[in-house]
Parts: structure tokens; C-alpha cells; sequence
């Protein structure tokens, strides 16, 4: 754990000593950019939950989950071999 520690660390430090060493005004262009995008995600983001929420054709259907349980299927495979085979368990 300690290793994975360093690691991380290690990286931030050389990320921030990049981070420090490019101009001023470089890091200015790369915040805003970084700020737009985010901006820009955000809103498609609630655009679509609107969009989503807002169709009034909008539901949900619940239905009877019916692979839940193969045991049937497996005791009714038990009772189908002949008694000198062995069973095997199916896996899916």
C-alpha cells in the first residue's frame, strides 16, 4: 500500500512541477479550456435529464424476473440420467 502511496504522489508532484513551469498565461488557456468543457458537459447533462423527464411517454415497466433460479431445470436433469452417471452442475 505504502508503494502505491509513493506512486501517487510521486506523479502528483511531477504533474504539478509540469504544471508550474509551463508560462502564465498558458496555464490561464488550459484553466478556462478545462472550465468550458465542464461547463459544456454540465449542460448537456441537464438538457438531457430535462429532455428525459419531461417525455410524458416516459415509463417504467416491471416484469416477473424469470432467470433468477435454474434449479428446476438441474432436478429435473437429475431425474432424467440413468443412476451410474454422474451429475454435473450446469454453469452459466
Amino acid at each position: 500500500m505504502k508503494k502505491i502511496r509513493d506512486k501517487i504522489e510521486h506523479h502528483i508532484l511531477c504533474t504539478d512541477r509540469k504544471w508550474k513551469a509551463l508560462p502564465e498565461k498558458r496555464q490561464r488557456f488550459f484553466t478556462k479550456l478545462f472550465f468550458t468543457c465542464y461547463t459544456v458537459i454540465t449542460i448537456l447533462v441537464l438538457i438531457t435529464i430535462c429532455i428525459s423527464t419531461g417525455n410524458k411517454t416516459n415509463t417504467m415497466s416491471i416484469d416477473h424476473i424469470s432467470s433468477i433460479s435454474d434449479r428446476p431445470t438441474v432436478e429435473k436433469l437429475a431425474n432424467d440420467r440413468p443412476a451410474n452417471v454422474p451429475l454435473k452442475k450446469i454453469t452459466r
